[in-house]
């Protein structure tokens, strides 16, 4: 068997921005300023402050309460910028020909949209008419690297996080990290692992977000835990992590922070075992819930050990039916119960989706039809559209795509 890439990013310098009169001025001018400090080259940045001008522009005219994020996300030698819309507008009854030029509702050239999908190297969008509509699109430099880059593949994890409105610093955060190729395969039970009917939790990676120009999302691949032949290093499997520090503001980050540097840092390759570790680090502060998934690709099969209020579901694409991967009672860094790893296996072309209490649990996906078929990116910023609330942290961890 062929060994499966997971493709890896990481997602830093997170700035949100509101529907306001200068969101236009407002998102250009962070828009060249994050590509700038990704070292795009000069023609670049141009190119990038055009189309998210152009972005902005479009949710001034057509939305309803939109928000626009961007950030910069990295391989291992390149980086690029990403900027994702979401809004509560009209919603487009025909994706691609308003990606025509000359094709407009609101009395202009009709220029925008497509010219931000020829700009960009990565452009995806979903929309509903009546409910409103997501888009991704990310930047790399017109360089051989860039190039490379862009062609690498789409991360198979990443998340999106969001202070409550009126804070600065956000006490969600994801990461994800593969194992490494000497993890020894966990033993196999001898009948599949099948969850009861109210348990069921996936999730996925990411770092705590930030609003303005701060250090914000980060994310990494995660490890295997239940899985026979082929190894690890074949399969493809990787480990995810998602903190809630409790309350908000700085402490709340600094434990959502310090939760993802130990689990980058931990040499635990099982869900329970990143968990402990995880706690440890976190008993001199504010502590959190916190959820670790393992991924197992090749295998098909999640195992999620979580604690506190962290939300983890699989969804089914072919049904639209999600199963629930639940936590246990208690305080990472404080109040730690038994551990205990709940497996299930994946339904092809699934999604794992983890999320703070800063989302309600209460959306459909059956509601959110194309929702499996999208980037990770834009499935995670249409659940924080759909379900998430201004009054908390929020932040959702979207992994898909290996399976």
């Amino acid at each position: 068997m062929g060994t499966l890439t997971v493709p890896l990013m990481e997602c830093e310098d997170a700035a949100w921005f509101r529907d306001s009169e200068s969101l236009a001025a407002a998102a250009r001018s962070g828009a060249r300023s994050l590509a700038q400090r990704a070292a795009l080259l000069p023609e670049r940045v141009a190119e990038v402050a055009l189309a998210v001008s152009e972005a902005a522009t479009n949710l001034r005219r057509h939305a309803k309460d939109g928000s626009l994020l961007l950030r910069v996300v990295r391989t291992d030698s390149e980086a690029a910028l990403e900027c994702v819309t979401l809004d509560h507008g009209p919603g487009m009854p025909d994706i691609a020909r308003a990606l025509t030029d000359g094709v407009s509702s609101g009395g202009t050239l009709g220029i925008g949209l497509g010219a931000i999908s020829r700009l960009a190297d990565t452009f995806d969008v979903h929309s509903l008419p009546g409910r409103g509509t997501v888009m991704t699109a990310r930047f790399w430099n017109r360089t051989p690297g860039g190039r490379l880059a862009a062609a690498g593949g789409e991360a198979v994890v990443t998340g999106i996080t969001r202070p409550m409105s009126g804070q600065e610093l956000c006490g969600d955060a994801w990461a994800a990290r593969t194992l490494p190729s000497s993890h020894p395969p966990a033993p196999v039970p001898s009948r599949p692992y099948r969850s009861p009917g109210t348990l069921d939790w996936s999730v996925l990676t990411g770092t705590a977000g930030r609003p303005g120009p701060t250090r914000s999302d980060r994310w990494a691949p995660v490890p295997a835990g239940a899985s026979t032949a082929p190894p690890p290093e074949e399969s493809g499997a990787f480990l995810v992590m998602f903190c809630d520090g409790l309350g908000h503001g700085p402490l709340a980050a600094k434990a959502a922070l310090d939760a993802v540097a130990a689990f980058r840092h931990t040499t635990a390759t099982t869900p329970d075992g990143v968990l402990a570790d995880i706690h440890h680090a976190l008993r001199s502060g504010r502590g959190g819930a916190v959820a670790v998934g393992l991924v197992e690709p090749a295998e098909r099969r999640v195992g999620v050990c979580g604690v506190g209020n962290i939300s983890t579901f699989t969804v089914d694409p072919a049904t639209g039916a999600r199963r629930s991967l639940p936590s246990a009672p208690g305080i990472v860094g404080h109040q730690l119960p038994a551990l205990r790893t709940v497996r299930q296996q994946l339904a092809p072309g699934s999604a794992v989706v983890m999320h703070s209490d800063g989302l309600t649990d209460r959306w459909q996906a059956a509601a959110l039809p194309g929702m499996c078929a999208q980037l990770p990116v834009t499935a995670a910023a249409l659940l924080l559209r759909e379900a998430g609330v201004r009054r908390d942290d929020a932040g959702v961890l979207v992994a898909k795509g290996l399976w």
